[in-house]
């Protein structure tokens, strides 16, 4: 199984790629995490905001391959707990493909990413910073992994 977030945001502050790097390298070979950057469109005052979300939109499908899982990251997604997250892992371990974990903009996913998710995960309510939010997916990948695998660092 491969794990990929897929986020829209490039550029992130050197505390982001530390944080995110901390984690990603924590995980074992047989769980691997990628970050896949799409680059985020600017955002003038006169800017169709919708058509630069579709864009962004496509953009994420299209690093997304036939048979692959999607599963977004939403306000109105499920909230799971750590415990239910490492099920969730378990179960996508046992599906043996690729899951693509999709962080949209400023301005949230297009709608052609949430028709295509399997499922939709809420970190929280509070509407978060795109770049902590990469930290925190991979330290609750992380730790969810450290579930399965008896580790103490849940504990």
């Amino acid at each position: 199984m491969r794990l990929r977030l897929i986020a829209v945001g490039s550029r992130m502050p050197r505390w982001v790629e530390e944080g995110w790097q901390e984690y990603a390298k924590r995980l074992p070979a047989e769980l691997p995490l990628d970050l896949v950057e799409i680059g985020l469109h600017t955002r003038g005052k006169n800017a169709d905001v919708a058509r630069l979300i579709r864009q962004e939109g496509e953009a994420m499908l299209g690093k997304v391959q036939a048979g692959e899982k999607i599963v977004t990251l939403e306000v109105e997604g499920r909230p799971w707990s750590t415990e239910q997250l490492a099920r969730e892992l378990e179960k996508w371990r046992l599906e043996a493909r690729t899951v693509n974990l999709m962080v949209g903009g400023p301005e949230g996913l297009a709608p052609e990413v949430t028709a295509r998710s399997e499922q939709r995960w809420s970190l929280s309510p509070l509407t978060l910073p795109h770049p902590l939010v990469r930290i925190l997916i991979g330290e609750q990948i992380y730790r969810a992994w450290t579930v399965l695998s008896g580790h103490p660092y849940h504990k």
